[in-house]
């Protein structure tokens, strides 16, 4: 879906929404880099092989997946990153690496972040590497109807749970100690 069937989308479905260019961005958090938007707000939009079925995972852009704790939050014992040569082709037109996060229009379920339902603006990659839209979270949130999560994703930096905080090093614990930890 290029990026004007994404407006039209958006259109069509009345939302108000920005439109901004910029250089090309390979990622998430290189637009983040390249436009005038807040880590937090700029959405990266994640395909997962979940049970043998592509999903898609939404999330802010400087976080990462907690593949450990995503995979019990889903109830599952399989989810992968899925491979970008065997899902693209569910994303016609739109280039590798800008994938917006509308995976409900491709037939998908999709996951989103709890932190990116507190922002009060959202904004992604409409389909291009130079292209990202923003719009009102709300308003994305009624498009998509996501499920939303709130564990299996990690903020760079944040600080390790308390439990954690005071514990040995896996590798130093005892094996019996390890079954002990919960999700770490």
């Amino acid at each position: 879906m290029p990026v004007q069937q994404i407006k039209d989308f958006l259109e069509q479905a009345g939302v108000d929404y920005s439109s901004l260019t910029h250089p090309p961005a390979m990622t998430a958090r290189q637009r983040v880099q390249v436009a005038p938007i807040i880590g937090e707000q700029m959405a990266k939009a994640v395909v997962i092989d979940l049970d043998g079925k592509p999903a898609m995972l939404v999330m802010p852009a400087t976080w990462r997946v907690k593949w450990e704790r995503l995979s019990g939050v889903l109830d599952t014992d399989f989810v992968e990153l899925a491979d970008e040569e065997e899902f693209l082709h569910l994303f016609p037109g739109c280039e590798a690496g800008a994938l917006p996060p509308f995976g409900n229009l491709f037939g998908m379920t999709v996951y989103c972040s709890e932190a990116l339902t507190e922002q009060a603006d959202i904004a992604f990659s409409a389909g291009s590497l130079t292209e990202s839209l923003t719009m009102k979270t709300k308003d994305f949130l009624a498009l998509v109807h996501p499920v939303v999560i709130r564990q299996g994703f990690i903020r760079p930096g944040a600080p390790k749970p308390s439990w954690l905080k005071n514990a040995k090093p896996r590798h130093l614990r005892p094996s019996n100690e390890r079954r002990a930890m919960p999700g770490y």
